[in-house]
C-alpha cells in the first residue's frame, strides 16, 4: 500500500468561481502510478469547497444561480457585522458544499462518470489562489 500528498495551486476570480480541477487530478493519479485506490482531495479555506459537476456552460450558469439564491450575496450576515469583511454568505456556501471529496481510483483512472468532473469553487469576494491537497492512497502498478 502506498500513501502520497500532492498540493495543487489554482488561481481563481471568487464570486462563485467554478473552475475543473480533473486534469490535474489526473495527473497527480498518473505521476504517481496508483492502480487501485482511493484519492482524498481537500481545500484548504473556509470559503472554498470542492464538488462534482457535469462541468457544462448551462449547469455552471444553473449552479451560480442557485447558490445566488440559496445564500444571497447582497444582504448582512452575523460573521461581516463581527468581522466587517462581508464575506458572511461565503463562509455559508463552502460549508454547504464541504471542503473535501473522495474519488476511488482503479486501473490508474479515478473512478469518475461520463459526464462527472472534479470542480473547485470559490466563493470569497475576491480572487485568491487556493491550494488543494490530494492525498492517494492504493496500490501501485
Amino acid at each position: 500500500m502506498k500513501t502520497f500528498t500532492a498540493k495543487l495551486t489554482q488561481k481563481t476570480q471568487g464570486f462563485c468561481d467554478i473552475i475543473d480541477i480533473t486534469a490535474k487530478v489526473r495527473g497527480v493519479i498518473e505521476k504517481e502510478k496508483i492502480h487501485r485506490g482511493q484519492a482524498t482531495l481537500f481545500v484548504s479555506g473556509s470559503t472554498a469547497a470542492l464538488t462534482t459537476i457535469e462541468n457544462e456552460s448551462g449547469l455552471v450558469q444553473d449552479l451560480k444561480e442557485f447558490v445566488e439564491k440559496l445564500i444571497p450575496s447582497d444582504r448582512k450576515y452575523h460573521h461581516d457585522e463581527r468581522w466587517g469583511d462581508d464575506n458572511g454568505f461565503s463562509h455559508l456556501r463552502a460549508s454547504l458544499f464541504g471542503p473535501s471529496l473522495a474519488v476511488p481510483i482503479e486501473n490508474g483512472r479515478p473512478l469518475l462518470g461520463t459526464w462527472q468532473q472534479v470542480v473547485l469553487l470559490d466563493f470569497d469576494n475576491r480572487p485568491r489562489t487556493r491550494e488543494i491537497i490530494v492525498q492517494l492512497i492504493g496500490e501501485s502498478e
